[in-house]
């Protein structure tokens, strides 16, 4: 990895508002609608620097493309963690990896009085006609999403306090239903799930319906659900919650890596909360799951890009990212299959596909929960070291895949977007935000989704600060 990858892509961004993206190529005029993504906006706050790629200050970009057109525009989330950053010069809340530098006395006073912060840069959901920028911290942001102005902070649960979430929420429209995992810490810490009914924009933080006590609560960053249950995969990555309380160290470094417990799986009936089965399968660790369905066998299939440990986390340090000869532990697809009924045995993660995958992207509306679920797309590295530098596509029916990559490029999440009255499940596109080291500007890469060959870009002429997840909103249903 070169030193300008490490300057552009986890540097510092200024706002910025662009009406005419000159594009390159020829966009499908069936594509319209505007691309969201959040992110981390800068790594420096005065002479302090953020130390892990999940730290950093939110920002919001927006892509609208219309008419064979593209507008941009970006903007700091307005939180109390961007304007503390902002007034005082430093950093001032806690972050995934990065403490503030505080003195005994506060760190002291932290336990009875803590900072959460607000800086929700990871995800974006549309609940109930709210816009949220999605953190992991039980404090979402509400945003507007033609100009990004902060509107609020709302949440999944009551109180933020001893409290953590997913930013995968999971959305059924077909149900009205928003569902999210909060994680509350306490002497004896529970999993609880949320619900919230998508028909009422005022009831944003829902119901309880389902909860499970543990003692070494896992990090859990997202949770499967399939049409009639939810399942949480509780990996071997835990904490004991008395450090989370004294605020010795940043957030994941409480976490310890115990694979003596194996990876336990918990079901829940996804109506009544009932709690349906918990097993044990074979260590491991995964950000990200794709897809959950339940089977005609009576088993329920898991689709998840699995690690064989949390090392993942730990490449991640923006130290690490700086070197040439950096190595991200790749993620491969793995599929558990749970039964519901029959003997207690211990469970293996079937691999999918050897391509190391990440940021998996899915056509969420149309196959969520559904068996009929074929491509996953997302993100990869070409050889054993380097950041991630080309976009995957696999086939999960045939196990073929397809791949797309460029010099010196670097692309963010693989976004589908499908056309209009499609039959096929990969007729659309793939948009995807790729940082160019070798210039220093990013462009927006519209990829034919069945190809995997690129229709268009649009070039900006800055570079956009390498992020996480983001949602495409069409001005007609895409699904």
């Amino acid at each position: 990895m070169s030193a300008d990858y490490a300057v552009h892509g986890f540097g510092e961004s200024p706002e910025v508002t662009l009406d005419d993206v000159p594009v390159r190529g020829e966009l499908p005029r069936w594509l319209t609608g505007s691309l969201l993504r959040n992110g981390p906006g800068t790594f420096q706050v005065g002479t302090q620097r953020y130390r892990h790629w999940f730290d950093g200050l939110a920002m919001l970009h927006r892509f609208t493309i219309d008419d064979g057109r593209v507008s941009y525009a970006n903007r700091f989330l307005e939180t109390e963690s961007y304007r503390a950053a902002r007034d005082e010069g430093r950093i001032a809340y806690p972050e995934f990896a990065t403490d503030p530098c505080r003195s005994l006395f506060a760190r002291a006073m932290a336990v009875f009085d803590p900072q959460v912060t607000d800086s929700a840069k990871v995800n974006i959901a549309r609940v109930a006609e709210h816009y949220l920028a999605l953190a992991e911290t039980p404090i979402q942001v509400e945003f507007d999403p033609e100009t990004l102005r902060t509107v609020g902070v709302t949440g999944w649960d009551t109180s933020t306090f001893g409290r953590m979430t997913t930013v995968h929420p999971h959305l059924d429209e077909a149900r009205h239903e928003a569902i999210n995992l909060v994680t509350r810490y306490n002497a004896v810490s529970n999993y609880v799930f949320r619900r919230v009914d998508t028909r009422d924009p005022g009831l944003l933080q829902g119901e309880t319906i389902a909860s499970r006590p543990v003692r070494e609560p896992s990090y859990i960053h997202s949770f499967g659900m399939s049409a009639r249950h939810l399942v949480l995969v509780e990996f071997p990555l835990v904490v004991n919650p008395l450090a989370l309380l004294l605020w010795l160290r940043p957030y994941i470094e409480n976490f310890r890596w115990k694979p003596e417990r194996g990876t336990r799986i918990h079901v829940f009936d996804r109506e009544s909360g009932a709690h349906v089965r918990t097993m044990t399968a074979d260590p491991f660790f995964a950000f990200h799951h794709v897809n959950a369905y339940d089977d005609e066998d009576g088993s329920i299939v898991v689709d998840l890009v699995a690690y064989d440990d949390a090392s993942v986390i730990e490449s991640f340090y923006l130290h690490r990212l700086a070197e040439p000869d950096v190595r991200i532990p790749p993620g491969t697809l793995r599929r558990l299959r749970i039964p519901l009924d029959g003997p207690d045995v211990r469970l293996h993660a079937e691999e999918r596909s050897p391509i190391g995958i990440e940021l998996p992207n899915v056509d969420y509306a149309r196959f969520n929960t559904s068996p009929e679920l074929r491509y996953v797309y997302g993100v990869g590295v070409r050889g054993e070291r380097g950041f991630y530098d080309r976009l995957v596509k696999v086939d999960l029916a045939g196990g073929e895949t397809a791949t797309w990559h460029e010099a010196d490029c670097y692309p963010g999440e693989g976004v589908f977007v499908g056309r209009p009255g499609r039959q096929a499940q990969d007729d659309g596109v793939v948009l995807s935000v790729v940082l160019d080291a070798a210039v220093g500007t990013s462009f927006l890469l519209v990829l034919d989704a069945a190809s995997f060959t690129e229709l268009a870009r649009a070039e900006l002429p800055h570079p956009v600060l390498l992020g996480y997840h983001g949602q495409f909103y069409g001005d007609r249903p895409s699904a």
